[in-house]
């Protein structure tokens, strides 16, 4: 029997966001992240298997126009960090810090990262090499976006840097809201520029 957690993508909206279906190999069971855009499209991707929740990463609006017709469409849970909560259109249950998100027989792990917004959450799969779900807390090349305030950069810095860098080995592959994926060996040797530059 084929075992671990199958991954596949698409890219929707305007602002190209990256929707992540998330499906154990051994009993079909799958979690939607971010419902970003273009709910159409979005349930095609999705079945014929369907979903059992969709997680948003946090409350900015290009990660969830779709959420409530894909919620609609397949009664899957929305999940949510109870931060970002309130401006998600949906939210059936909530997320935080070191709850386990299980998947079929996969187990993906909570991690609050906050800055970009107040409740934005990535899920980290440690099995088969590592994959790190990071909506846009962390991309290739900085952290997300923090709109020049200090406090936010240096909360969100704080974070991913404890809670990502320090714990998690360099083969970790990591996917972020927008663009394409890295991994945390390639970003490391970058951590001090991010912090002098500001952004």
């Amino acid at each position: 029997m084929s075992t671990g957690l199958e991954i596949s993508s698409l890219s929707v909206g305007p602002m190209d966001n990256n929707a992540y279906l998330l499906r154990c190999r051994a009993n079909g069971e799958a979690v939607l992240v971010d419902a970003a855009n273009d709910a159409e499209r979005l349930l095609r991707f999705i079945e014929p298997g369907g979903i059992r929740a969709v997680v948003t990463t946090h409350r900015h609006a290009d990660h969830w126009m779709a959420l409530q017709e894909v919620v609609d469409a397949t009664g899957a849970q929305s999940l949510a960090h109870p931060a970002d909560a309130p401006e998600i259109p949906v939210v059936t249950a909530h997320l935080n810090e070191g709850d386990t998100l299980h998947v079929g027989d996969c187990s993906l792990s909570v991690i609050h990262l906050v800055g970009h917004t107040p409740g934005s959450i990535a899920l980290y799969y440690p099995e088969e090499g590592g994959h790190l779900f990071t909506g846009d807390a962390l991309f290739p090349g900085g952290v997300g976006n923090t709109h020049g305030n200090k406090a936010d950069f240096d909360s969100l810095y704080h974070d991913v840097t404890t809670k990502l860098f320090d714990r998690l080995p360099d083969g970790v592959t990591f996917y972020p809201g927008h663009g394409k994926s890295s991994t945390i060996g390639t970003e490391r040797p970058s951590l001090d520029e991010w912090r002098a530059r500001g952004w």
